[in-house]
């Protein structure tokens, strides 16, 4: 990130961060956590004299910086107006908002590189989370919470995961799709499994797993840590989720089931979500995931069956198998983190939540919160054959 950046100039300079912002004219001041500090995902956008300033600063051309940093060359237009166009200008912004996810880099990678053992915040997509070299995942920049990374080292095959989705990725080139959509629907696929593991009697996977990125146990402190080790913990059945969601001979599977051209409503012991289930290294969950109507995989699965039909969606759907509808987007971190503090103010919502309410309060607060064009799909829960 810009800011990060330019916290890392200052130390090299001796000076607080504080100082070398003075370079430049701030337009507004950082979002701040509920406690008062400042976000660690507070970016800063430049005016055009603002990023001569930056490049003078660190002693590199401009061209440097703006293959290094993506927000750079990002303009605002709340600090580009012609009568000081001249001045260095900055303005804060989150960095969700300018170039997309920031998550904490692996400090060890950061010394190595840069001769520095500080905090840098670099723009990271979930799907590239992992340093393999320090058996870390690195977590969101954006939550009010004190830890930058998780340890990896006694769960491999998180980092084996991060190995195999350069392959997947490249699969997902082959067939047409982008990888980062390809990603973002097979996480909203496996987070939808996350919230009702706490029910099911047969998983033991992510509870040991979950355990093991907690230091050994997550103690009393169990629904915070399924919070913030949710996305570490998931990762290999995402990737492996994914994996199947590209693979042709699975997309049969879920044509076959839908009656091919026979249309009938999609079963609940069908061949997709039962070989699904096994390719996730869980026999036993096809059933549960074929019956979750109002999820991602079903409305996956009715696009797929859509487009070989030539059909066209009920009003508010998209077509492209690829598209999550925003009320299937998971909740971040950060969403779940908030709601997490309110429930020690709110006794009915510590109710919901010790009933396992959790992931849904969050989604409803991380949708609060976005401001995406377009609409969303219709409610969610109706009979299989009606996404079809």
């Amino acid at each position: 990130m810009t800011s990060s950046l330019i916290s890392r100039a200052a130390d090299r300079y001796g000076l607080p961060a504080a100082g070398v912002l003075r370079l430049w004219t701030c337009r507004n001041s950082p979002a701040r956590l509920d406690g008062g500090s400042v976000r660690a995902d507070a970016e800063i956008v430049l005016n055009e004299a603002g990023r001569g300033a930056l490049a003078e600063l660190c002693g590199v051309e401009p061209a440097v910086l703006a293959h290094a940093l993506p927000a750079f060359t990002v303009d605002d237009p709340k600090i580009s107006t012609s009568r000081e166009a001249a001045l260095a200008q900055a303005r804060w912004r989150a960095a969700g908002a300018v170039a997309g996810e920031a998550a904490f880099a692996c400090r060890s990678c950061t010394a190595r590189r840069t001769g520095q053992t500080v905090r840098a915040v670099r723009y990271l997509p979930r799907r590239q989370r992992v340093c393999v070299r320090h058996g870390r995942w690195l977590l969101d920049a954006d939550a009010d919470q004190p830890l930058e990374h998780l340890d990896l080292r006694g769960v491999p095959e998180v980092a084996a995961a991060q190995r195999q989705w350069a392959g997947v990725a490249r699969r997902a080139g082959r067939a047409g799709a982008e990888g980062a959509e390809v990603f973002a629907l097979a996480h909203a696929v496996v987070a939808r499994w996350w919230e009702e593991a706490l029910h099911w009697e047969r998983e033991e996977v992510w509870p040991q797993r979950l355990h093991r990125v907690a230091g050994g146990s997550a103690g009393t402190d169990l629904q915070r840590w399924r919070t913030v080790g949710r996305d570490a913990v998931v990762f290999p059945e995402v990737v492996a989720v994914a994996d199947a969601l590209l693979d042709p001979t699975m997309a049969e599977l879920v044509w076959a089931d839908s009656g091919a051209r026979r249309p009938r409503p999609l079963p609940a012991d069908g061949a997709y979500c039962r070989r699904l289930g096994e390719r996730v290294g869980r026999a036993w969950l096809g059933p549960l995931s074929a019956v979750d109507y109002g999820g991602p995989l079903i409305a996956w699965m009715g696009a797929v069956i859509r487009r070989r039909r030539g059909q066209g969606g009920p009003p508010g759907y998209n077509n492209n198998p690829w598209w999550v509808r925003q009320e299937h987007q998971p909740a971040t971190m950060a969403a779940q983190l908030r709601v997490l503090g309110r429930e020690r103010t709110s006794p009915r919502l510590g109710h919901h939540l010790a009933r396992g309410g959790t992931g849904r309060a969050a989604c409803a607060d991380h949708r609060s919160g976005q401001r995406r064009a377009g609409a969303a799909g219709p409610a969610a829960r109706r009979p299989a054959g009606q996404d079809c």
